[in-house]
């Protein structure tokens, strides 16, 4: 297994643990953040960047599978139009971690979490977002708006996710 941690920011030599926004976690527990390759192209986009996620599974249902525009897709990223050009414009760097200090937080996600500091055993630089994702067979999907899709494809068998909604255009409807 290998696990990643993405960032905008070059250089990083040692990730502290931060006590996580979230409020199902506890408070008083510093956390370092990795997720597993799997889930890594979830994260090729500008950190700030609205998305819904999903991917098929071994428990997808046949008819789920509209959700994606070839039968040869069984991943996919879903961005505003408006984030387009800021994620044509942004390098990530991908810090890899010995998964030695990790355990498994959140499987749907691929979430693994370190109470430990983490220095990366690698760091590899993505620039061009777009030609990461197309390597990994994912499908890009870029709408006006992302509510409707956020809605729809919770009432599937696709495991998914949505990241960084309260930065989507328009209101939840």
């Amino acid at each position: 297994m290998r696990l990643f941690h993405v960032s905008e920011e070059p250089g990083i030599r040692e990730f502290l643990p931060r006590i996580p926004a979230r409020k199902d976690l506890d408070p008083g527990v510093g956390l370092v953040w990795a997720l597993d390759e799997a889930h890594l192209p979830n994260f090729f986009t500008p950190r700030d960047c609205p998305r819904v996620t999903y991917h098929a599974t071994a428990d997808t249902s046949p008819d789920d599978l509209r959700w994606f525009s070839s039968p040869t897709q069984r991943h996919a990223v879903v961005i505003e139009q408006r984030w387009f050009k800021r994620m044509a414009e942004t390098t990530l760097y991908i810090y890899e971690f010995d998964p030695a200090g990790f355990a498994l937080q959140d499987a749907s996600a691929g979430y693994y979490v370190a109470s430990s500091p983490q220095k990366p055993i690698a760091c590899y630089v993505v620039d061009d977002l777009f030609a990461a994702l197309f390597r990994r067979n994912v499908e890009l999907r870029v709408v006006d708006n992302l509510w409707s899709i956020c809605r729809g494809i919770q009432g599937t068998t696709l495991e998914w996710s949505m990241c960084r909604m309260r930065n989507a255009g328009g209101a939840p409807q």
